[in-house]
């Protein structure tokens, strides 16, 4: 016989950072786009345009970014206390955690001895039982120490580069017609190769993603397109 390839298991293991790219970059492609198509039709002017489309996304930006940084951190103190709490109950009520454990184990299909001792194995090492009650019975993993700070750098990065290309039309010597309809154009294709490469990273067919990132994001792009409008519409 043979011998047999060796098995390569490829799990895709980014996901809180794709998260985090797609977080800041659809926003950051809607919004700004919104803005200047809202500004686009109480103003005749590229670079009052470009100045408050340029604001919003700075501004955009940190905001997202400093949301990113305190969710993650929120995320981080949540399981310092749920930790915390584990080692209180597994000194203070081990029976019942220990039960916690059985259940657990069985839920795997152990029974009789072979469950006894893997009960008996995980509860010989208090931290690698409170360690095994978070992932089991909580569902929990320990967070990056450097997530909060990786996240709101690639949140606001994501919307900035989101967030520029909807205003290059109007740093164009064009009218504004003329780049309000070029800025819904990159915007559209732009958030069609977004979806397709999230696709890609994420496993969902690249077609599939692309249509509904396009169709998702024109919505909320049309849909602060209208409220800018309405809004300009009033205040003039």
């Amino acid at each position: 016989m043979g011998r047999l390839a060796p098995h390569v298991e490829r799990h895709f293991s980014g996901s809180a950072s794709v998260r985090d790219v797609v977080i800041g970059m659809s926003d950051g492609l809607t919004v700004p786009f919104a803005l200047a198509a809202g500004l686009a039709g109480a103003v005749s002017n590229h670079w009052l345009i470009v100045i408050g489309g340029l604001s919003e996304v700075a501004a955009g930006s940190i905001a997202m970014g400093m949301g990113g940084y305190l969710a993650a951190k929120s995320d981080a103190d949540s399981y310092r206390a749920e930790m915390q709490r584990e080692r209180q109950e597994v000194l203070e009520v081990p029976d019942v955690e220990r039960q916690e454990v059985a259940q657990i184990f069985s839920q795997y299909g152990l029974r009789g001895q072979p469950l006894q001792a893997a009960v008996a194995a995980i509860s010989a090492d208090n931290e690698v039982w409170v360690q095994f009650m978070m992932r089991e019975e909580l569902g929990l993993e320990e967070p990056d120490p450097k997530r909060a700070l990786r996240s709101s750098l690639t949140i606001a990065g994501s919307y900035i580069g989101g967030g520029i290309l909807p205003l290059l039309p109007y740093f164009w010597p064009t009218s504004i017609t003329t780049s309000l309809i070029l800025s819904a154009v990159i915007t559209a294709i732009a958030l069609a190769i977004f979806g397709w490469v999230k696709g890609k990273f994420t496993g969902v067919a690249p077609a599939r993603s692309a249509f509904q990132t396009v169709l998702v994001g024109g919505l909320a792009a049309g849909s602060a397109y209208l409220i800018a409008r309405l809004i300009s519409g009033v205040a003039g």
